[in-house]
């Protein structure tokens, strides 16, 4: 049956839950599930718990099921993955590896269990794992875009003509799908879906047109819903998938701002500003680990794009690695912070708690990136944007980060740029949706693949899956 009404409200945003509970995060962040458990099982028999804190208790339950979920490897499969790229590994190197935080462990109960992604992160990690592979199996292959190409030429080109900070647009159709999985809900209940939906943002992208949607009759959120998604509901049938799919046309626009440093002011006293230099619990929180990495990296500067730049530089220095599930991690900018490696989300939610704390605005967006047609790429992805006066709101892409060139434009491309090979369907991070999600979201926040529940509870990742296509249309003549 559907959460109460004071739990839908603590979870429909998709944060965690507000009642704050500091020692039971702590006791689930550093594996002690049992005691977690029994310490939720107390409270929950309490016939005095409020809704709010017994949907704070319920959440860090989930959690613990979710994090098992994501450290699925004992020891023997944590090695044998390693062992497909390094076959005559010796169990005294992944010691070694996995001493030095290079393969994600956690203890759980006493014992360790390793991020199912830990081994192939490895590779990303340390250089001297990677030099152990055969030369073959050592190449990278980034996203399209994330290594200098063509297309930023054009985009610094057209920019540098024209003056504007918004060009080279291209028009997209898309097509995003969920199918959950057959018998994942009992015959003839109603499954909800949410998938995500872009909103007009000037500049970067417009023109939206509606193409239709499997079933018929889906519900857009309004223009201003910052997380805004179609809503669509159909019967379970027994023995088949349930399938939802929503059909599109927009423009996105590449862009790029041409910002001479020693003009950039002081944030102006704007109060459409301040929201986006606060503090925003659980995952950007002003910590002493987090006000001494920046005391190093910012030192005496205090213009401030260079101060930005100094941040984003030693943000975009920490290695990307592939990544927990979001609603497993407490405190996500401080995961980024210590756990050596970050992807897209986490290194831009750091990002954003470090400028906010130099009196920086920055705010987050996410969505997908893509490719031209016959590249056949596209992949979930998260970045942001940054206030410098008199300049405005101007993007940053922190993962993506410099590219690799001796040229400024080209190298600091995504500092105040970004390519028309992306769709943001997020304007911010973990707010509500429209209709309400009455039960724990499975990502709590970011929205990029959708999120699906029945009146029975939350339809995880491992109940579904997404589909996103797309088609660059040829320029219109």
């Amino acid at each position: 049956m559907a959460l109460c009404a004071g739990i839908a409200w603590a979870v429909q945003a998709g944060e965690v839950p507000s009642t704050p509970l500091p020692d039971l995060v702590a006791r689930v962040d550093r594996g002690d599930f049992a005691g977690a458990q029994a310490q939720i099982d107390k409270a929950l028999a309490s016939a005095s718990l409020d809704a709010d804190s017994r949907a704070a208790y319920l959440f860090q339950q989930e959690r613990m099921r979710r994090i098992r979920l994501d450290f699925t490897l004992d020891e023997a499969q944590a090695k044998a993955a390693v062992r497909k790229s390094i076959p005559d590994l010796r169990d005294e190197e992944f010691a070694a590896w996995d001493a030095a935080g290079l393969i994600e462990h956690l203890d759980i109960d006493g014992q360790r269990r390793w991020f199912k992604r830990a081994p192939s992160n490895l590779f990303l990690l340390s250089t001297e794992a990677s030099n152990r592979r055969p030369a073959d199996k050592r190449i990278s292959r980034p996203g399209p875009y994330e290594r200098l190409g063509p297309h930023h030429g054009e985009v610094i080109q057209a920019s540098e003509q024209s003056q504007q900070s918004s060009v080279t647009p291209r028009r997209i159709r898309v097509t995003q799908s969920i199918k959950v999985d057959a018998d994942a809900v009992p015959a003839g209940q109603t499954v909800r879906a949410w998938i995500p939906y872009p909103r007009a943002i000037p500049g970067q992208q417009d023109n939206i047109q509606w193409l239709g949607s499997v079933p018929d009759g889906a519900q857009v959120a309004p223009e201003d819903t910052l997380q805004r998604t179609a809503y669509l509901e159909r019967k379970a049938v027994a023995g088949s998938p349930t399938e939802f799919s929503v059909s599109y046309e927009l423009t996105i626009s590449a862009r790029r701002f041409i910002i001479d440093p020693d003009k950039v002011q002081p944030t102006p006293s704007d109060p459409a500003l301040a929201p986006y230099l606060l503090e925003r619990a659980p995952h950007v929180v002003f910590t002493p680990a987090m006000r001494e990495f920046s005391r190093r990296v910012v030192g005496t500067e205090t213009n401030p794009y260079r101060v930005a730049k100094k941040l984003f530089d030693a943000v975009d220095a920490i290695p990307w690695g592939g990544a927990r599930e979001y609603s497993t991690i407490s405190n996500i900018s401080d995961y980024a912070l210590h756990a050596g490696h970050a992807d897209c989300g986490q290194q831009t939610l750091l990002l954003i708690s470090l400028l906010r704390m130099n009196g920086i605005p920055a705010r987050w967006q996410s969505g997908m990136v893509y490719s031209d047609n016959e590249v056949g790429y596209s992949n979930l992805h998260d970045w942001g944007a940054v206030y410098l006066a008199p300049y405005g709101w101007v993007p940053m892409d922190v993962s993506t980060g410099a590219l690799d060139s001796d040229n400024p434009a080209q190298r600091d491309f995504y500092f105040g740029g970004l390519d028309a090979y992306r769709i943001a369907f997020n304007d911010d991070y973990s707010r509500a949706f429209v209709p309400a999600k009455q039960h724990f979201r499975s990502e709590t926040v970011d929205l990029q693949r959708g999120e699906v529940e029945w009146e029975g509870g939350n339809l995880y990742f491992n109940q579904w899956q997404y589909d996103f296509q797309w088609q660059v249309l040829p320029a219109s003549k």
